[in-house]
Formats: structure tokens, sequence, C-alpha cells
């Protein structure tokens, strides 16, 4: 079931207060049907597929590049680490540590070519500003929610991965937020612009593939969506129905994609 509420605290709190099922988890079959279903679609390169891949319905991008307003997450959420560490530090400084530490990065030589940091440490102080000044509104976005809301939050360290053995198949969730209850966890994932008619699908295979990254194979209670700029708010619930829906849309992109890919070929 999709929910759809206004970007605030108290809408927020309520989506992550709804009631909620008994957990579910994915069970061994299951992980293995999906990955013979991923086996049986052909692939002429290693894919990875996301929510964004679900919501463009399989279509790629003309190719991934670095700017102020593809790095703002990336920055944002590890500024955003810092300050639930340190909160008497202010957004600038935490996003100005983030931006430092990664600078050091490029110039030790422990960044990969192509990567954030080498791409950070080409820019001019000018462009480093305005990587800066994204970042800090992504950070001050998400703290204009998180900062009031009655329940803990922690920031998880990485996004949620899953490699399908032998599809040449990865997943990756993008996650924010966890909410801890005594139900379950709840993840919150922050997205600029505003939510398209295929955000519930996005949701969804978020949900999924968090699911599938967990050793035990729970679902999340409920994966909640956050619009900032459009003050919107989306969630799903963690039931094995919508996990399995988000398991058929991303096969489903995945097969898009190969028939791209072999028309191309062709």
């Amino acid at each position: 079931m999709l929910h759809q509420r206004r970007l605030t605290t108290n809408d927020v709190d309520e989506l992550i207060n709804l009631p909620s099922a008994a957990p579910v988890s994915l069970d061994d079959d299951q992980r293995d049907a999906l990955a013979r279903r991923f086996r049986s679609v052909s692939v002429m390169s290693r894919r990875r597929l996301d929510a964004w891949s679900v919501e463009r319905a399989g279509v790629r991008d003309g190719g991934f590049a670095w700017s102020a307003r593809t790095s703002r997450r990336a920055i944002g959420h590890g500024a955003l680490c810092r300050w639930r560490h340190e909160p008497t530090l202010s957004v600038t400084a935490v996003v100005r540590e983030e931006i430092d530490e990664l600078l050091v990065r490029a110039a030790t030589g422990y960044a990969r070519a192509g990567s954030l940091p080498c791409w950070l440490a080409d820019q001019s102080r000018v462009a480093l500003g305005v990587v800066s000044a994204e970042a800090v509104r992504w950070v001050s976005d998400a703290l204009e929610v998180l900062e009031t809301l009655p329940v803990s939050w922690v920031v998880p360290n990485t996004d949620a991965f899953y490699d399908i053995a032998g599809a040449q198949t990865s997943l990756r969730a993008r996650r924010d937020v966890i909410v801890a209850t005594d139900e379950g966890r709840i993840l919150l994932r922050f997205r600029g612009g505003q939510p398209g008619k295929s955000a519930g699908p996005g949701l969804r295979s978020d949900l999924v593939i968090d699911a599938l990254s967990d050793p035990a194979g729970t679902i999340a209670r409920r994966f909640i969506g956050l619009w900032p700029d459009a003050g919107l708010a989306l969630a799903v619930d963690g039931t094995l129905e919508d996990a399995r829906m988000g398991a058929r849309d991303l096969v489903r992109t995945a097969v898009v994609q190969a028939r791209r890919d072999q028309k191309i070929a062709a």
C-alpha cells in the first residue's frame, strides 16, 4: 500500500507510527527464485539496478558525470553522519569537514580515478563553493524534518547492496536514515525534485533490495521517500506482497535493458 503525506515532522512521524503487520522475511527459496529469474535475462555487460532504473523503466542516462547537483547527496550523507556524532557543529562546518576529508583522500592517493574525491580535487575554489552550497542545502532539508522527530534515528554508513550470483547483476537501495522501533526498522530516503507516477515502484524496489541485503532477509516495516522540494512524503509498507512487486519491477527493468542492448548490438 502506498501512503502519501505532506513533508512535515508531524506527518513523517505519523508515517513512522502507522500500524503495520507482523515482520516478514525473505527465505532462501525466494532468494534463489529471484536469482534464477535474473540469470534467465541475457546481459552483455555487468549491470547495476536501483530505484532510479525502475522509475525510468530501464531507460539508461547518457552517462553519469559528477556535478554540484549529483555530488550533493554523497557529500550531504557523510556530513549528516558527522552532524549526528557532533550536533553542536553547524551544517556548514560538517559539510566543509566532509569535503576536506574527500580532498585528503585524493591528495594521498586513496581514491580511484573518476571518483568523487578525484573530481573534487580538480575543481576551483568557486566551483567547490557551489558544491558546498548544494550539500548544505541537502543536509539542511534533511535536518528540518529529522531534528524534531520524537523517535531515535541513525545514519547508516552505506547504502544497501546485493549481488546476484551468476547473473552479473548488482542491486542498490539508497537509504539515508534508519529509525529503529520495537516492531522493526523503518527506512527514510531523501530525493530531489518531485515524485512522479513511478515513485511507488521505486520505493518498493528499495524495500526488497534492503531486505535482500539483510542477513536474515527481514523486510523493513516501511520505506519512506521524502521530497523536500515538493514538500511531499510517500511510503510503502513492508509486506511480502510489496517486496514481491518490487522484485518483479527490478526483473522487468533488467528485461527492458537487455532488449534495448540487443537492438543496439544488432
